[in-house]
C-alpha cells in the first residue's frame, strides 16, 4: 500500500520540479531573448537569470547585440567603361531598444543590406571615371553608410561603419595602368638623365675653357720670361763685347738654343729618328724667321 501511494507522489514531485526549474532561463551577455505569450511578443529579456510563466510564456529566440560584419562584393562599370570589383565590409548591430523590429521585420538582414548597398553603388560608380573611383573610396563608403543608416533604422539595425577595402579593375586594365605608370616613370628618369648629361657637358666645357685659359696664360708668362731672359743676355753680351749688334747677339743665342735642343732630343731614349736640315744656311734661315716674328709682334703691340 505504501509503495503504491509513493509512486504518484514521486511523479507529482518530479512534475513540480520540472515546472519550477523550467520556468527559469538564462540569457548570455550581449544577447537579448525574445519572450512571447501564446505567440504574441511579450518582452525582451535582459542578460542574466530570467523567469517566465510555465506553459504560457516561451522564449521565441535570441538576438545578438554584438557588432557583426557583412562582407559583400559589388561589380559595376565606370563612366569610362571599365569593369571594377568593389569589396565592401558593412558593420552592423541591433539597437537594444529595437529588438522587436530586428527580430520580426527582417527575415534575412544580410540580403536586405546587400540590396541597399547595390543600389547605392550603382547610383554612384557609373557616373565616375576609374581614377575618380580610386580617389573617392572614402566618399563611396560614406554614401553607402548614409543610405543604410536611413533605410536600416526602421528595421532596428544600426550601421556602425562601412569600409570600401579595395577597388579591383579588370586584369587587362590593371596591366595597362601598370604599363602607363612604368612609361611615365621611365619618361621622368630619361628627363633626369638628360639633365644630368647636359650638366656634365656644360661643366666639361667650362672646365676645358678654364683649362685653355690657364694654359694660354702659362704660355704667355713663359714667353714673357724667355723674352726678358734674352733681353738680359743681350745686354750683358753687348757690355762684354763692344761693337756687337743686337741682331748678331740674337743669332748667336738662337744658334746656341738650336744646338741645345738637338742635344736634348738626342739624349732622350724614346726619341724616334729625325731628319733635320743641318746646314749653316738652314740655321740662319730659322734665325731670320724667329727674328721676323718677334718684330711683327712688337709692331702689333705698338698699334
Amino acid at each position: 500500500m505504501l509503495a503504491f501511494t509513493s509512486v504518484p507522489a514521486v511523479i507529482l514531485l518530479g512534475f513540480v520540479l520540472y515546472v519550477v526549474f523550467g520556468s527559469f532561463f538564462t540569457v548570455d551577455t550581449a544577447q537579448v531573448a525574445v519572450v512571447t505569450r501564446f505567440g504574441k511578443f511579450l518582452r525582451a529579456a535582459e542578460p542574466g537569470l530570467n523567469w517566465k510563466v510555465p506553459f504560457i510564456d516561451r522564449v521565441a529566440g535570441k538576438v545578438s547585440l554584438r557588432v557583426e560584419q557583412i562582407k559583400l562584393v559589388m561589380e559595376t562599370k565606370t563612366q569610362d567603361n571599365v569593369f571594377v570589383t568593389i569589396p565592401i565590409s558593412v558593420q552592423t548591430r541591433v539597437r537594444p531598444e529595437k529588438v522587436y523590429d530586428a527580430f520580426y521585420k527582417l527575415q534575412d538582414p544580410a540580403t536586405q543590406i546587400q540590396s541597399y548597398v547595390e543600389q547605392v553603388i550603382l547610383g554612384h560608380v557609373p557616373s565616375m571615371t576609374l581614377d575618380e573611383v580610386f580617389a573617392t573610396q572614402a566618399g563611396i563608403a560614406a554614401a553607402v553608410k548614409k543610405e543604410l543608416d536611413v533605410d536600416m533604422a526602421g528595421f532596428g539595425y544600426e550601421i556602425v561603419n562601412v569600409l570600401v577595402t579595395d577597388i579591383v579593375p579588370d586584369e587587362k586594365v590593371k596591366a595597362a595602368m601598370n604599363d602607363i605608370n612604368a612609361a611615365q616613370r621611365e619618361q621622368v628618369a630619361a628627363s633626369a638623365r638628360g639633365e644630368a648629361e647636359k650638366i656634365l657637358v656644360v661643366k666639361r666645357a667650362e672646365a676645358e675653357a678654364e683649362s685653355k685659359a690657364l694654359q694660354g696664360a702659362g704660355i704667355a708668362n713663359q714667353r714673357k720670361a724667355i723674352i726678358e731672359g734674352l733681353q738680359g743676355s743681350i745686354e750683358q753680351f753687348q757690355k762684354g763685347v763692344a761693337g756687337t749688334s743686337t741682331s748678331e747677339v740674337m743669332q748667336l743665342v738662337l744658334v746656341t738654343q738650336y744646338f741645345d735642343t738637338i742635344k736634348t732630343i738626342g739624349e732622350n731614349d724614346r726619341t724616334n729618328t729625325l731628319f733635320l736640315s743641318h746646314s749653316p744656311g738652314a740655321v740662319t734661315e730659322i734665325s731670320n724667321q724667329i727674328m721676323e716674328s718677334m718684330l711683327v709682334a712688337e709692331r702689333a703691340k705698338e698699334r
